[in-house]
């Protein structure tokens, strides 16, 4: 027992510096392949499988698209002075360090729920205004900030590294359902 909680601790730890490490790169052109990886899925915007999903590609689009919108929106109003560094959360740890969000296990928030009808268009728009947020996140301070409903106070690099993981996530769902 003692040695399964010793072991339980040390992972942990190599989780912690694992993250702090990653956490110290906040480049947010890590970003970039990703939202151009969006872009050439539009083209499949109406595909479904409901074995992988209950709602089509489109949504999925819009929701990494406004996930990225509405965070970078976030991070450019807070105020860094009220920025105070977040307490242990082993979910975030997990999450950020592994580079994995379960499926299935979170509602996402209605901010970036995808309306009912998704016009290309508007996904279009979303992709080129998350491009150019890519360029503003470059200019805030590391201090910037957002509450995650699971994850808790993110900083800017913590952001950054939270919109990489979530759109991973989700393109490999939209993989998944085109069967790529």
């Amino acid at each position: 027992m003692k040695k399964r909680l010793l072991i339980i601790i040390l992972l942990t730890f190599i989780a912690v510096l694992f993250l702090r490490c990653k956490m110290s790169q906040s480049n947010p052109e890590v970003l970039l392949p990703l939202i151009n990886e969006i872009d050439t899925k539009v083209q499949f915007r109406d595909s479904i499988d409901s074995s992988i999903s209950t709602v089509d590609v489109a949504w999925h689009l819009d929701h990494m698209l406004k996930t990225i919108n509405k965070i970078t929106d976030t991070l450019e109003i807070s105020n860094p002075d009220d920025y105070s560094k977040s307490y242990f959360n082993f979910s975030r740890i997990l999450s950020l360090s592994s580079g994995h969000i379960p499926r299935g296990r979170a509602q996402s928030p209605s901010v970036v729920r995808p309306p009912d009808s998704i016009l290309t268009e508007s996904l279009i728009l979303q992709i080129n205004m998350a491009k150019a947020n890519v360029e503003k996140l470059k200019l805030f301070d590391k201090k910037s900030h957002f509450n995650h409903p699971y994850f808790g106070q993110l900083n800017k690099a913590q952001a950054i590294r939270f919109m990489e993981v979530h759109t991973m996530h989700h393109l490999k769902i939209v993989s998944d359902i085109l069967e790529e």
